[in-house]
């Protein structure tokens, strides 16, 4: 079998990760999974970054979405398929099949993004809030990580970035970011968290039958604010249009949460994601989310 159309930005992480015997392999593992779940599997779907992604049909006619990740370290998979478990089709695509030694997953398929849907932002953010309010659910025995321990990722990923890229934003502004993620983490509470998504933005969420639906979740225990932060970081140049608190009040009145709290989690997630388009050259949302960053920080 030959696999056609495995998107570059893939190919070029699996490098970068060590897994060219997983590039090699694809093939075999798509057509032992086809036998092993008795699906027929089809194009090669676009935009994918972090997985080989591709339309399956399944042996009675149900159609699907079949999902390989890139091997690495730590328990994206394994933390993926806890998510969309505990969700069981609520807020999240529903979970068909499941391989974690094998990093594998069987979904259902989804219609187009927000993205492209070109919807305004106030009535994207309307749909975002019901899709991950739908998700957020004790379970203590999950065994994700917490947002405290996120909080702890995000400080150490963003001090080490900003030196590496030759600091392309003030230090104040990182300061700030930094400053934000240890309210958070100090503010964490092991029986108020929830599972969390992660990462709820406008390409992570699709036309389902009668809304939308999440796809791939980073999965977290967190205070449900961590979601609504990921608002705050994304489209930063209407964020800057008016008054950036409004965005935060917004939120946090559709879904009665804290609005400082969904502040300072926007705070670390701007500096940190401008930093990371940055280094990668997903341009111009890297410099406008570090534009952003500048001109929100107090003083």
């Amino acid at each position: 079998m030959r696999i056609e159309g495995v998107p570059d930005a893939v190919r070029k992480k699996a490098v970068a990760a060590g897994a060219e015997a997983w590039l090699t392999g694809l093939p075999r593992l798509v057509a032992d999974l086809e036998r092993a779940w008795s699906i027929s599997v089809g194009r090669t779907l676009p935009g994918a970054t972090e997985a080989f992604v591709a339309e399956a049909t399944c042996h009675d006619g149900t159609q699907a979405v079949l999902k390989l990740l890139i091997p690495r370290e730590g328990n994206a998979a394994r933390n993926e398929i806890t998510v969309l478990r505990l969700a069981n089709g609520s807020g999240c695509a529903r979970l068909f099949r499941a391989d974690e030694t094998r990093s594998a997953l069987l979904l259902e398929r989804l219609g187009p993004s927000l993205f492209e849907l070109a919807l305004p932002l106030k009535r994207r953010h309307e749909i975002l809030c019901t899709a991950a309010a739908l998700l957020w659910r004790p379970a203590p025995e999950s065994g994700l990580r917490t947002g405290a321990s996120k909080g702890e990722w995000l400080i150490e990923f963003a001090s080490r970035l900003w030196d590496e890229l030759g600091r392309p934003c003030s230090e104040r502004a990182v300061e700030y970011a930094r400053s934000c993620a240890r309210n958070r983490i100090r503010a964490h509470d092991d029986e108020r968290a929830v599972v969390v998504h992660g990462d709820v933005h406008q390409w992570n969420t699709l036309e389902a039958a009668g809304g939308f639906k999440l796809v791939d979740p980073d999965g977290l225990l967190a205070e449900a604010e961590y979601d609504l932060g990921i608002l705050m970081r994304e489209d930063p140049v209407e964020l800057l249009q008016g008054d950036p608190h409004a965005r935060a009040h917004a939120l946090a009145e559709r879904t009665d949460l804290d609005a400082t709290a969904i502040w300072e989690w926007g705070a670390i997630e701007r500096v940190s994601t401008g930093l990371l388009c940055t280094q990668i050259g997903l341009q111009p949302v890297g410099r406008q989310m570090l534009a952003a960053a500048e001109r929100v920080t107090p003083g």
